[in-house]
């Protein structure tokens, strides 16, 4: 009966190590959606940003596509904090418009013509700051 005990308790540990390891190793999301910017000066502020948030394992945008890519952990990241750190240092994304005081401070060359955001996440090309 010892011995069952004893057998049953590792299988247990065995088990619940073996959960932890599966948790760890649960694949990456990646996304792909539009950053508005203009150069390289942008391409380091908008990886930069998004780079910060933990849980974020890769972060890259394409200056001619204006698109980024984002590689990131879904347990730990919400996508929209991503849409938030980006607009924070005065990009639009397809889900958020950064703050008109933050995108006028930033260089002449990284000011890009700005779209309106609708509620819904489409653009709208009438709104120009």
């Amino acid at each position: 009966m010892k011995n069952l005990i004893k057998l049953s308790l590792i299988l247990a540990i065995v088990l619940a190590g073996f959960g932890n390891i599966q948790a760890q190793n649960k694949p990456s999301k990646i996304e792909t959606y539009k950053v508005y910017g203009n150069c390289g000066m942008c391409e380091a502020r908008i990886e930069k940003a998004v780079k910060s948030i933990d849980g974020i394992e890769s972060a890259e945008w394409d200056k001619k596509t204006k698109m980024i890519e984002v590689k990131y952990n879904p347990d730990e990241v919400e996508l929209m904090e991503v849409h938030k750190a980006i607009a924070k240092v005065g990009h639009d994304t397809e889900k958020m418009e950064a703050e008109n005081q933050v995108y006028e401070q930033l260089p002449a060359c990284c000011q890009y013509e700005r779209k309106a955001i609708t509620k819904d996440g489409a653009e709208n090309d009438d709104h120009q700051h």
